[in-house]
Order: C-alpha cells, then structure tokens, then sequence
C-alpha cells in the first residue's frame, strides 16, 4: 500500500467513517493487487500478491522468544520440527533427532544449507541462543523442565532436561529460531529469520507487509507479497463484501450469508468452549485471598447431571449457527484423544435420577432443588467481551434449569474473573496441539496456577497417568497414557469420571476466501490466538 493509502486510513480511522475506510480500502488495495500480478501462457492474469484480514495484530510483536508463532506458521522462521497435516512430527530445520533410553537428552542434527534472510548462515550456535533466550525471557513458553541447551558442533544441539517430558518435542515443533548475530532490542517490530517469508513493513494499528523469502531452503511460496489487515471480523467481513480483500477470518454470525466471489471454508479445530467447576468444597482462599471452592459444584452429582444432560448439538446449531462440533474433551479428534469420552447428551430424565439418588430435593417447591440446606445454585462467569461465550453461558443455564439447578450467568472483565475462578464456574475457551495442556487443566500439581486447574482438581490415578505420559519416551507410549487419564474404565478426567469440567462445542473457524484461490490442506486448528490458516501458507496457489 502507498504512503498516501496509509493517511488516507489514518484519517479515516480518525473520524470513525466505517463506509468510506471500505471504499479507500476497495480502491488502493484492488490497485495493489493489479500492479503484483504476472500473465500465464494463455495470456490470463494471475495474481502474485494476497490481502489478509486474518486475525489481530500480535501485542508483542514477531519474536518467538516471547511467543510468536505459537498458534500457526511463525512466517518468519523456522522451527526445528513441525506436525504435518495429520499432526505427525516431522522434520523442518532438523534432519532428525534422538532421544536418550532416560529420557533427558534429546539430540538434534539440522540441515546445512539453512540461511536467515539477510544471507548468513543458520547454525547450532543460534538454536542454542534462541532457546536460552526463550528460557530467560519468562514469557509464556515454559522451558522449566531444560536444564542446558548445547552445541556440540556446528550443526548438532543437545538439549538436556532437569526431568523426562515426552511434550518438549511440542516445544521444538513451535519454537521459531532466531539469529544470534541480529536479535537485538527491536527485534520483535523487524524480524529476521529463515522462514518463507522476510519481514518487509509493520504499520502499527494497520498492516503487515512481507514478501517471499529468496533464503528459504524449502518449496518457495506461490504469493511474492502478502498484506495482512488488522481489523475486527465485522469489519473484515464488510471488506470481503467489497472485494478489498483475499481472506478474511469472521463471527459465526456471518457464517450463513453468501459473498459474491468468495466462499466460505469452515475449518475444524479444537478451539473449545466449556465450563469448569469448582471441584472442592468451600473454605480455602488463595495467598492473595481469593476465596477458593463451591459446595454446590463440589457434588459430583450436580456435575455429572450437568454433562449429560446438556444437549451440545443444539448449541452448536443454536449458538454456533452449525459452524462447530459436540466437545467432550479438551483435546477431542488429537492423537492423544480418547474416543471412548464421547457421551450421549441431553438425558435429561437421567440426569435427574442422579441428583434424587444423590439428595437433591426441591423441598420448597420453587423450581430449585436443595441438599441439606442447600440450593442446587450457582454463578457461572464468562468474559462480558465475548458474545458467543456469552450465548453459551445463557443458553446452558436455560438448559439446565428444568433440572432444578440454577446457573447465574454473569459477564465479568478478565480482572473479576482473576479474583472469581477459584470458588465459581467459568466459561474457558482452550485448545492445544500441546497435550501438555491436559496436564496443565488436570494435574493436581498445577491447582491454582494462573487460568490453569483453578478448580482444584485432584485425582492420584489421573496424576499417576500424566506423570508416566510424561515420562515416556514415544508419543506412542505417552498417548496411551493421556487416553486412560480421560477414562481407564473406572476413572477419569473425562464426564464419564470426575467430570471437573463439562465440556461444550469445538468452534469451527470461518474464512471467507477468494474462490481463486486455494488453501491447501488444513490440519485441526488450535485454540484461535495467532493466525493459524497460515501454517499452510507455503501451499497456497492461485488458481483461473
């Protein structure tokens, strides 16, 4: 885009003229595309630049060392391994690895003709920066289990772990690789790497511009220059309406109308809703002094009516407009998933049963049932910003409530919800090509933990399961472990156990894109921070 189209979106955006920021958009931008774009042999135009409103723009810029790349392709970089499209581990940078018979060492060989984009050579020496970088960076990748990263010559790393943890293999799979010689203080706003794509422009609050990558030692991508649009999904579906843009990510909302020119790609993910409950009683408070437990969700009664009697495909089709599917786990359709976790839903006359074999009376004939005095009550949060949640929320309540329990669904800020978590139900989203985040959710360890197993759940067998998933030395091995920490037969994470959480729908994610072009293959899309369409971005062809 020209200086003059950045003013003209600067003073736009200024004035709040919605109609008009569209039209300068639809005519600077359509301008753009022409003059990128080559003839083929029949003499017809094909298209060489893309223009993207995917997703947000990354509050802590393009530096992996702080977390960018962690949801999709890092662009820039490269990883030293990478999941294929059926989520097998397969080799990027690296040619290979080893892991020790104990577990600790994990050994890295990597390619030899690897450059960053400014043309010097990629070595041991900058993955054994960047991992010491990221591991003092305290930022959200958790290196805690690495004890030393080593070189042990120019193009082998040896990575020594305090403990075994079959997951740090996830780690190697998301950790973009940054030069030594160039990772200074502004590196995160100007990024060199050795990805497909150089780092070109970033108008902050507006745009990213990159282009394609003349280092890059694999397939080299179609597109020679891509835009990405920092708008809201309203926004950028009214430009998708306008032809000003090539995709745009949007609200499920918008799933059903059609758009002259572009179709809609409903991506599967594991992008999950659900509700987590309190699993102690009441009594306990935080060092900080929030109060911790609820002596109505600490009735496995109450939870496990709740799980089966919600009717999960109705939300989906109600508050999802069917642009999503029934989620049972926090992992569901993952290799590491147990399939036995799904559940026929919507039972409610047994869920009923539950709670009157449990003591769950409505003895004041009010609609709410009561247990030794106390009603079957109780607040579930969710954040106020967020509509879909808050459908879910209010359409669960209603659900729910010829049962004769009462779910109060309050919008809060994340602030409230920081201090409220501990003692009342939430309405999380996760979602992770990482089953770490299992562990993280379940594991008696981690009670209390920042957003992750606020609740408190505890369960010896679970933990024993995730301890030894961690400690196995082939995803193999480790899957197996994860999928009877769901359900062993007798016990569980999963609603068909404990059921500490009561998981809702796995959203689908919604792309509105040019009919011209192709995609490629999608793999099941994480939770939706970051912009994970483009982890297939190399595939992507323009087509006439």
């Amino acid at each position: 885009m020209s200086q003059k189209g950045d003013d003209f979106v600067k003073m736009f955006k200024r004035i709040g003229t919605f109609v008009l920021v569209l039209a300068v958009f639809a005519t600077l931008l359509t301008g753009c595309a022409k003059e990128d774009s080559h003839s083929n042999a029949d003499g017809d135009s094909v298209r060489e630049e893309l223009i993207l409103a995917i997703g947000s723009e990354p509050d802590d810029g393009f530096d992996p060392t702080t977390g960018w790349g962690r949801y999709g392709s890092p662009l820039f970089q490269s990883t030293l391994l990478k999941r294929d499209n059926d989520l097998n581990i397969v080799n990027d940078l690296a040619k290979g690895y080893e892991l020790s018979e104990d577990g600790l060492v994990w050994t890295v060989s990597l390619r030899e003709d690897v450059k960053f984009s400014d043309g010097v050579a990629l070595t041991a020496e900058d993955v054994v920066y960047t991992y010491e970088a990221a591991a003092a960076s305290g930022s959200v990748i958790d290196l805690n289990v690495l004890d030393r990263v080593e070189a042990k010559d120019e193009y082998t790393v040896s990575f020594t772990l305090k403990q075994p943890q079959s997951t740090f293999v996830n780690i190697l799979a998301v950790t973009g690789i940054v030069p030594k010689h160039a990772h200074g203080a502004d590196y995160a706003e100007k990024p060199i790497g050795s990805g497909p794509f150089k780092f070109v422009q970033w108008d902050k609050g507006q745009q990213l511009i990159v282009e394609t990558n003349p280092e890059y030692y694999g397939d080299k991508p179609f597109f020679k220059k891509i835009t990405f649009l920092f708008m809201s999904e309203d926004l950028a579906f009214a430009a998708a309406k306008t032809g000003s843009v090539d995709i745009a990510s949007i609200p499920h909302s918008f799933g059903t109308q059609a758009v002259t020119g572009m179709r809609l790609e409903a991506i599967e993910s594991v992008d999950n809703r659900g509700i987590m409950f309190p699993f102690v009683p009441a009594g306990e408070k935080t060092a900080s002094g929030a109060a911790i437990g609820n002596d109505v969700t600490s009735d496995p009664a109450i939870r496990k009516a709740i799980n089966i009697a919600v009717d999960r495909k109705a939300l989906v089709k109600g508050v999802l407009e069917g642009f999503g599917t029934p989620a049972y786990t926090v992992s569901d359709g993952l290799p590491w998933w147990n399939p036995d976790t799904v559940i026929a839903d919507g039972r409610a006359e047994e869920a009923k049963e539950i709670l009157t074999e449990a003591g769950w009376i409505d003895t004041n004939n009010d609609g709410i049932l009561e247990k030794n005095g106390l009603k079957a009550e109780f607040v579930l949060v969710y954040p106020s910003s967020d509509q879909t949640r808050q459908s879910l929320a209010i359409a669960t309540a209603d659900m729910i409530k010829p049962l004769g329990i009462n779910i109060i669904a309050e919008g809060k800020s994340w602030d409230e919800i920081a201090n409220m978590m501990y003692s009342n139900a939430v309405l999380f989203g996760w979602g992770s090509h990482d089953p770490l985040e299992m562990y993280n959710l379940y594991h008696s360890k981690t009670a209390g933990e920042g957003y992750y197993n606020t609740g408190y759940y505890a369960n010896p067998t679970v933990d024993s399961y995730m301890d030894q998933a961690l400690a196995a030395t082939t995803e193999e091995e480790a899957n197996a472990y994860w999928q009877n920490a769901q359900w062993d037969g007798e016990t569980g994470f999963s609603s068909l156990g404990d059921a500490p959480w009561s998981w809702l729908v796995n959203l689908k994610h919604l792309y509105l894109v040019n009919e011209k072009l192709e995609i490629g293959s999608q793999k099941i899309q994480p939770h939706g921070h970051g912009w994970p369409i483009t982890d297939s971005i190399v595939e992507w062809r323009w087509k006439e």
